[in-house]
């Protein structure tokens, strides 16, 4: 890890208008400068299927676990469809996952965050997306769970209206950073 940590935020809505990627932006914006955000979106990355992780990947695939294995901390930020996360944000787990026990993700810092147009925010997305990261060998931090409620209201023109959705975030994204510098401490002194 560089003093800039390098953070990937990767949006699990293929949607051209998608909250998630809005948001991203926005927190992008509200960010420091001491902290770097790049936000991918999922369109590129086929549906993960064994048969074709091999010595070679699709490129969508391939890129994806380059940039997750390049950032020092993962954001996981998806909508909730039917009670869970997006079937795209599941399937970059998927990727990342493999091959196991080797995948980007393993032992990677990550942050799950939610939003809904509805009032619950997305909450019911959390748990299982928290597993799977999980399950995927990922360092879950654990904060109170981040969910946005209303965020077609609470993100406009790139950036927050509200201060408290700002603080809520930006408290999630200071508690990866914590836990990368830890880890960071950690594998120094080891």
């Amino acid at each position: 890890m560089t003093d800039r940590p390098k953070l990937l935020g990767i949006s699990g809505s293929l949607r051209s208008g998608s909250n998630s990627t809005a948001l991203l932006q926005a927190l992008k914006a509200a960010l420091p400068p001491s902290i770097e955000l790049t936000v991918l979106t999922l369109n590129d990355v086929p549906l993960y299927n064994e048969d074709e992780d091999g010595a070679t990947q699709p490129e969508g695939a391939a890129s994806l676990r380059a940039k997750i294995a390049a950032a020092d901390g993962v954001l996981f930020v998806s909508p909730e469809y039917n009670y869970g996360p997006s079937g795209a944000m599941k399937n970059a787990v998927d990727w990342g996952s493999r091959p196991y026990g080797k995948g980007s993700l393993l032992g990677k810092p990550v942050l799950v965050v939610t939003s809904s147009p509805g009032s619950t925010g997305g909450i019911r997305a959390q748990a299982p997306l928290r597993e799977s990261l999980s399950a995927a060998g990922a360092r879950v931090v654990d904060y109170p769970h981040l969910a946005v409620p209303g965020v077609a209201d609470k993100v406009k023109d790139g950036a927050f209206t509200d201060e408290k959705t700002v603080k809520f975030l930006t408290g999630g994204v200071n508690a990866l950073v914590k836990e990368i510098q830890l880890l960071a401490a950690h594998a120094k002194a080891g």
